[in-house]
């Protein structure tokens, strides 16, 4: 798979996350509606990767967004930094059962809807970047 195609594959699979992210905002999965949110990022931060790393496209295995952002060379304001740590911590809080208890009990309606607010405005950011 060339740069190109690989950038395709993770903006493709980040809008099915998106969509996901949605869904189960809609179901008050909230826990797992922000786990999607972060993958969403996660995802469009290694498109941009792609794009940018024609001859080593694939990017490194890790879900810390503010690394794969640094590994991108994106010029991050203090406000971005802050978004993608707090979004990191979504991936780990949803995945494992004794950080997701803890979680559980934060996702609030209202806090939800602030971070999807939060992963909104970084998803915007990363998809003006690709259309670049």
């Amino acid at each position: 798979m060339d740069n190109i195609d690989l950038m395709n594959f993770w903006i493709t699979s980040a809008n099915e996350d998106y969509d996901t992210m949605l869904y189960m905002k809609a179901g008050k999965k909230n826990t797992w509606c922000l786990f999607m949110g972060q993958m969403v990022i996660e995802k469009l931060l290694k498109a941009l990767y792609a794009k940018n790393n024609i001859t080593e496209p694939y990017a490194p295995k890790s879900h810390a967004l503010l690394y794969l952002a640094q590994k991108i060379n994106l010029t991050v304001t203090e406000t971005q930094k802050l978004y993608l740590n707090e979004i990191t911590r979504f991936n780990l809080n949803s995945r494992y059962d004794d950080y997701k208890r803890e979680f559980s009990s934060k996702c609030t309606d209202k806090y939800t809807e602030e971070q999807i607010n939060k992963i909104e405005e970084v998803k915007k950011w990363l998809e003006n970047l690709l259309k670049e």
